[in-house]
C-alpha cells in the first residue's frame, strides 16, 4: 500500500533522491532569507524586484513575506523529509510563480534555467517521495 509517506524509490535511487531533496531544501532556505526584513538591504532589493515583476506596491511587502515563509517552511520540511510531497508541491507552486513573473519580466539563466530545473526536480519529489534519511520513511516503515 502506497501512502503519502511511502517513497517510490529504493536502494541507490533512494539515496540519490535524499541527497537531491536535502540540497534543494538548503537552496530554498538560502533563497528565503533575503525575503525577511531582518535581511536589511537584501530584503529591500527583493521588494524592489517583486515590484518590477508587476506586483502592486501596496501589497508587495506582504507577498514577499508570504513567499519567503512558504520557501522557508517547505524547505525545512524537505530537509527533514517530512511531508515531502506536500512541501515539494508548495515549492513547485513558488517556482511556477517565479517563472511566470521573473522569468517573463527578466528572463536570463536564473529565472529561465534554474527555476524550471528546480520545478522539474520538485515535481519528481512529488511523485517519488522523500527517499532515504527521512521522517516520511520512518513513518512508512511504522505503517507496514
Amino acid at each position: 500500500m502506497i501512502t503519502v509517506t511511502t517513497s517510490r524509490v529504493t536502494g541507490r535511487a533512494a539515496t540519490v533522491t535524499a541527497v537531491v531533496r536535502i540540497l534543494v531544501g538548503v537552496l530554498f532556505v538560502l533563497a528565503s532569507i533575503p525575503k525577511f526584513p531582518f535581511a536589511g538591504s537584501a530584503h529591500d532589493s527583493e521588494v524592489a524586484q517583486f515590484i518590477s515583476f508587476g506586483f502592486p506596491a501596496s501589497s508587495v511587502e506582504a507577498f514577499v513575506l508570504f513567499t519567503g515563509t512558504v520557501e522557508l517552511v517547505c524547505a525545512a520540511l524537505l530537509i527533514a523529509g517530512f511531508l515531502t510531497r506536500f512541501a515539494a508541491a508548495g515549492l513547485a507552486a513558488v517556482m511556477i510563480g517565479a517563472i511566470s513573473t521573473a522569468g517573463l519580466h527578466v528572463g536570463g539563466p536564473l529565472h529561465l534555467g534554474v527555476a524550471p530545473t528546480l520545478l522539474v526536480i520538485l515535481l519528481v519529489l512529488v511523485v517519488v517521495g522523500a527517499g532515504s534519511w527521512s521522517i516520511d520513511q520512518r513513518l512508512a516503515d511504522r505503517v507496514r
